[in-house]
């Protein structure tokens, strides 16, 4: 038996040097992997207008992936429901679900996925932002409504988020509740708590269910995982500069001269991950398992060399002990 459920959160990062069409195929490759490896879940997320990610349709990737394996839960990390009909959406699912039944999960969330001006132009009618909010939960019912039945093989239902007013909002509906450690650790045993205290039993789940989101990087040893991470921390810097860009190789992320400001956001960045040889990283999902009181995780990892990601996900399924199918 697994010492923790583990699925994958694929953001399908593009590395400098290599474009969005390597990008598509590495998140294929280790979508393969994983199920080889015993991973429960492969969610693929959605971005757009950015050189940094190549899944702005994960409905479309789910299907390919879906029909390259054989058993692995396949799903979204997520919709970005606020740019969407409703009903679109679940008919896409429900067509999803009909060609792999039992197989389909549907994460939402209510992130824009995108900067202001890529949100215009995916929905240039759109109601102003706090408008969208306020139907948010209206749309989410609606969708829930059009969706096929999960114990008639059709999709399970995800609302993911990193606050109390997405938890408490999956509460009310009913559904799972991935919570992304990965966005904001502050607080978040307080944002579980109360999804597991308001929710209320629907008829997709009887019980309340979590999953936490988190960025978790494992190498042979630590010194490793700190060489591999620096390319996501120089990523991010750029993010903060307002640069979409693509994931820097390692080395030049080491030869960067890291001011104050920017080693304070390396830092606090740092928090909010897991990275390690596999006995620092097993002693961490330990603690991030009974803060949590959880036991199963959505992971995010990113290397500028592909095979090191796979790698991680290798030495991820020796610590959390997972099955692989048929054995």
């Amino acid at each position: 038996m697994p010492r923790y459920r583990c699925g994958v959160l694929d953001q399908s990062p593009v590395a400098e040097g290599r474009g969005p069409a390597q990008a598509v195929a590495e998140t294929v490759d280790l979508a393969i992997r994983a199920e080889q490896l015993g991973y429960a879940r492969y969610w693929l997320a959605e971005h757009h207008a950015t050189d940094s990610f190549a899944g702005p349709c994960p409905e479309i990737l789910m299907a390919h992936v879906a029909a390259k394996t054989r058993s692995i839960r396949v799903g979204s990390g997520g919709v970005m429901m606020m740019h969407y009909s409703a009903l679109k959406v679940a008919e896409q699912f429900n067509m999803l679900a009909t060609l792999h039944p039992g197989r389909i999960d549907l994460g939402v969330g209510r992130a824009p996925g995108t900067d202001s001006q890529g949100a215009r132009a995916l929905c240039p009618n759109a109601a102003p932002p706090d408008l969208q909010q306020k139907l948010f939960e209206t749309k989410l019912r609606d969708l829930g409504t059009y969706l096929h039945p999960a114990d008639g093989g059709g999709a399970q239902k995800w609302l993911l988020g990193s606050g109390t007013e997405s938890a408490t909002l999956a509460a009310r509906l009913g559904w799972g509740f991935c919570f992304a450690q990965f966005i904001s650790g502050a607080s978040g045993a307080t944002v579980v708590d109360a999804y597991r205290e308001a929710f209320v039993p629907s008829p997709w789940l009887a019980r309340p269910r979590v999953a936490v989101g988190a960025f978790i990087l494992v190498a042979e040893d630590d010194a490793e995982a700190n060489r591999l991470i620096s390319s996501t921390e120089l990523w991010y810097l750029s993010l903060q500069q307002g640069r979409h860009v693509p994931f820097p190789a390692p080395e030049q992320a080491l030869a960067y001269e890291w001011g104050p400001a920017a080693a304070a956001m390396r830092r606090q960045l740092r928090a909010l991950r897991l990275h390690g040889g596999p006995q620092t990283v097993s002693r961490g999902l330990d603690r991030l398992a009974l803060l949590y009181d959880t036991d199963e995780f959505l992971v995010v990892t990113i290397t500028h060399d592909h095979a090191a990601r796979v790698r991680s996900y290798e030495l991820l399924a020796e610590i959390a002990q997972l099955d692989p199918p048929g054995a």
